[in-house]
């Protein structure tokens, strides 16, 4: 099996194993990556996913071997996006390399060791957060072989590192070393070498003790709000009044008993 999924308690961890290709991603595994992840989306048990390639390397991208064999005009048809795309999960959409057109209720964290290049950064890029080992590294490395981002990649990249910073990526495919990664807001956490996924699991546990429907409407709402103007945006992001109905009104009974103060948050 090359694709791995593993539930630890809330958490689900999904793992690309396919060690003598660096984890590149054949149409098999991107099938295998969808189905985890709306399998995980589906499942109350579970509240964060962690996204993880064996063997100290994340993902190299699509499978240039496979590619080199020829994809035929019914892959590119099984890819095409039909006016009804609308990114929810109601209606899930494979992109090439799995789940990366899917909009998730939840969060996932990428932990990210040594390359997470092409197709395999624009997964990270699909993840909420991303955890990276010092010595791991990103790029837009198909951008030597004529192979265009078809993952989100020309879209999540500008709207996560600002569109200078994104372009510079995109047009000379170069290399962009972990603390680079950190500096421009790509990773979110640096971690030691052989600790990514150690580390991305302590986050999600983390995420996963709070309550939770608030925290998905705050997501879902941070979300959406990149196609709205500002006005709607305010509309949108009241609806997670229905959220604070749930679930507010008790946590601020908890803090009216004493709990979190002075920012504890310990016995939440």
């Amino acid at each position: 099996m090359t694709v791995t999924v593993e539930n630890r308690n809330e958490i689900t961890i999904v793992t690309i194993d396919r060690a003598e290709a660096r984890n590149a991603v054949n149409p098999a595994m991107a099938e295998a990556l969808f189905r985890a992840f709306v399998d995980f989306d589906r499942d109350p048990e579970r509240k964060v996913a962690v996204l993880t390639g064996a063997g100290g390397v994340f993902c190299a991208g699509f499978d240039l071997k496979h590619a080199a064999g020829g994809m035929d005009e019914q892959w590119f048809a099984a890819h095409d996006l039909d006016p009804a795309f609308d990114g929810h999960e109601d209606q899930p959409r494979k992109g090439p390399m799995g789940p990366t057109r899917l909009t998730l209720t939840k969060p996932v964290i990428a932990a990210v060791a040594g390359p997470a290049v092409a197709g395999g950064m624009e997964l990270a890029l699909w993840c909420d957060l991303r955890v990276m080992e010092e010595s791991a590294y990103m790029g837009v490395y198909c951008r030597r072989w004529g192979v265009p981002l078809i993952d989100g990649g020309t879209v999540r990249l500008p709207r996560i590192v600002g569109h200078g910073r994104a372009m510079d990526l995109i047009l000379t495919g170069r290399k962009a070393e972990a603390q680079e990664c950190l500096e421009m807001g790509l990773a979110n956490r640096l971690c030691a070498d052989g600790k990514a996924l150690e580390t991305a699991l302590e986050l999600a546990t983390e995420i996963a003790r709070f309550p939770q429907a608030c925290m998905r409407a705050d997501r879902k709402s941070a979300m959406q709000q990149w196609s709205l103007g500002m006005a709607p945006a305010l509309g949108n992001e009241w609806k997670s009044a229905a959220a604070f109905r749930a679930e507010g009104s008790e946590g601020a009974a908890r803090f009216a008993s004493g709990k979190g103060r002075s920012g504890d948050f310990g016995e939440i």
